[in-house]
């Protein structure tokens, strides 16, 4: 078993992360601690926990340009990129801040004579939040800030990948003047992160990761009761209808399949296309696509960064060669790229006609830069292939006729629906997903459902 987690950068191979591993004594402190600071953090005034959260978020968002190198540094996103998720990051906070009123207020029912009667929510207590490398800041913040709001104490545990985002982000915490204890971060192997989700301490799991992941979280906290907020992937689709702004459509979807190079769990895999404009919308892509510069990250005219590590690049290879061999084109010719080399993690991005739905980059999750393009004659064909797929994080259509896209919507089996937009998070709307995406939500008021426990009051006079 590992005794030290060890982060190697993608940009050159090198360590540049080493920590030991959280052991069983130390854990089971933490444990105790957290849970013994609930009590009073929760019996703070609702404006003072929102208060010193605030305070946190604005002394992170001061380390704005720290935080975005260490990203950079650590995962691979182009750093002209990376302060864009500090941005994120504050935004989100600062919605989810500025709705705990509302959403932490009692629900009222209605009168009836004699009685007093409501629900209040209250929080569950010690909140686990299994945050996720290819977005470390706006993963971890939809349950981390709404958590605390809401009177929970949190600990994080962050991937292996970004270790340095838990240390930044609980620095701005402490600094910040959050009382001890009620948030704390934990560098875990497997074993000790099992050993959190079944700890008797732990009243509510938050993951973001994979199917697999999702389902050892289900599987260690079976039993014990607790919620469990799954967010795990997707391989989602956009409908190019005809009568779509076409440049609009192409810009937004070239972006929304290979930004962050195509890590991104609602990004756009699966792209169908209205017959009559398939070879405008194609011929535009590829011109735009190659356009991108592949590089060092570090390098303010990359636009396209490697891969998390090489093994994932060779994930998507091997994808790839999966579409070649059933029939598939790649459009782009990966020689105009000269990082993309076999054995590291840089990786050409890659779009792709002439597939279909027994390919793997069509019926599964790819995580690379990789988009599939076909060929629908109407809607009714479109939704039929949109909703072939095991996943329901998001999905996009573009067109004119916003009615259409209600219809078209309603039918699509989603978590989230989009007309001329991707690739997007709106903290206002839930964030959630159906069939292998997971379940719950977070973000929104709904999100504070999912993070507090409903107590009825029911007073009668006499």
């Amino acid at each position: 078993m590992k005794q030290e987690l060890i982060t190697i950068s993608p940009i050159d191979g090198r360590e540049v992360v080493r920590r030991p591993y959280v052991d069983e004594t130390t854990l089971a402190a933490m444990l105790e601690r957290a849970q013994a600071a609930q009590p009073a953090w929760r019996a703070r005034p609702l404006n003072e926990r929102k208060a010193l959260v605030s305070a946190a978020v604005e002394r992170f968002v001061a380390m704005r340009d720290e935080v975005a190198h260490a990203i950079t540094l650590q995962m691979g996103r182009p750093l002209r990129y990376t302060p864009g998720e500090v941005d994120g990051f504050a935004a989100r906070a600062r919605h989810m801040i500025d709705i705990a009123d509302t959403a932490l207020a009692p629900v009222a029912v209605a009168p009836q004579a004699g009685f007093t009667r409501y629900i209040k929510r209250e929080p569950i207590g010690v909140v686990l939040t299994i945050a996720p490398w290819n977005y470390p800041l706006l993963t971890a913040v939809n349950s981390i800030v709404p958590a605390l709001v809401a009177g929970n104490v949190v600990i994080l545990k962050h991937s292996e990948q970004t270790p340095l985002c838990a240390e930044r982000m609980h620095r701005a915490f402490v600094e910040a003047g959050l009382p001890a204890d009620v948030f704390q971060f934990v560098h875990a192997n497997h074993e000790m992160t099992q050993r959190l989700i079944a700890a008797p301490e732990i009243g509510y799991v938050s993951f973001t990761g994979s199917v697999n992941g999702g389902r050892m979280v289900e599987r260690t906290a079976a039993g014990r009761f607790i919620g469990v907020g799954l967010e795990l992937g997707g391989n989602d689709p956009a409908y190019v209808r005809a009568d779509a702004k076409l440049d609009h459509a192409v810009e937004t979807l070239v972006d929304g399949a290979f930004f962050n190079s195509g890590q991104s769990c609602c990004g756009i895999q699966r792209i169908y296309v209205a017959d009559s404009i398939y070879d405008t919308f194609v011929e535009h892509a590829v011109a735009l696509t190659q356009q991108y510069v592949l590089g060092d990250p570090m390098l303010p005219e990359t636009t396209l960064g490697p891969l998390v590590r090489v093994s994932a690049a060779d994930g998507v290879r091997a994808i790839l060669a999966d579409a070649a061999e059933r029939g598939a084109r790649n459009l782009i010719d990966a020689k105009r790229f000269a990082a993309d080399r076999d054995g590291t993690a840089y990786l050409a991005p890659a779009l792709l006609v002439d597939v279909d739905h027994s390919m793997t980059l069509m019926n599964d999750e790819c995580f690379g830069p990789a988009v599939g393009i076909m060929r629908v004659k109407d809607d009714d064909d479109a939704i039929q292939w949109m909703n072939d797929s095991p996943y329901g994080l998001t999905a996009a259509v573009f067109t004119r006729d916003e009615d259409a896209a209600v219809r078209i919507g309603e039918r699509v089996s989603t978590g989230t629906f989009f007309m001329n937009r991707c690739d997007y998070l709106d903290p206002a709307l839930a964030w959630t997903g159906v069939k292998n995406t997971g379940r719950g939500a977070s973000l929104s008021v709904i999100g504070y459902e999912h993070l507090t426990q409903p107590k009825s009051f029911h007073l009668r006079s006499l």
